[in-house]
């Protein structure tokens, strides 16, 4: 039988950061509940394991999580942002660098960051998407955030094969 590394959904123990824009706040707040629920159902503390910081737009998210992450503080770190089209390649350009920023500190600093960036044409998209029909995405990158942390776990922890 080979061995499995899964993670696990246990928040217990481990230090969480979540980076919330708040351009387009109506959105991000039900976003960062999400978040915070999800912790705390798993199992967080979250006086004491999750740290909250606001920037204020999604472009800048990345510049927040490269400079939080520089002392190796957090297991996991969220990213939460609404980006809404609109009539101009704005979106565009937002949503790529965002994106791209995030996945560069995530391979630099080896530690899991959490896409949890809404990109959507509409603002009724993007509320669906925080808490209505189709769930909240803040809780939904939160739990990926506490499986990511155990995995990172387990690999740092597993001895070599032999």
């Amino acid at each position: 039988m080979p061995r499995l590394f899964e993670g696990g959904v246990s928040a217990e123990g481990k230090k969480f950061a979540i980076i919330v824009s708040q351009f387009n706040q109506m959105v991000t707040k039900r976003l960062l509940d999400g978040a915070v629920d999800c912790f705390q159902r798993h199992g967080s503390d979250i006086e004491k394991d999750i740290d909250v910081f606001y920037c204020p737009g999604a472009f800048e998210i990345p510049e927040v999580a490269a400079k939080i992450t520089e002392k190796g503080m957090y297991d996991a770190v969220v990213c939460l942002g609404a980006i809404v089209r609109g009539e101009t390649p704005h979106f565009d350009y937002i949503a790529q660098e965002c994106a791209r920023g995030i996945g560069s500190v995530a391979r630099e600093r080896n530690i899991p960051l959490l896409f949890g960036v809404l990109t959507t044409d509409t603002f009724d998209q993007a509320m669906e998407r925080s808490g209505g029909s189709i769930g909240n995405k803040g809780w939904d990158a939160a739990l990926s955030a506490i499986t990511m942390a155990n995995l990172y776990t387990q690999l740092n922890t597993s001895s070599k094969r032999n």
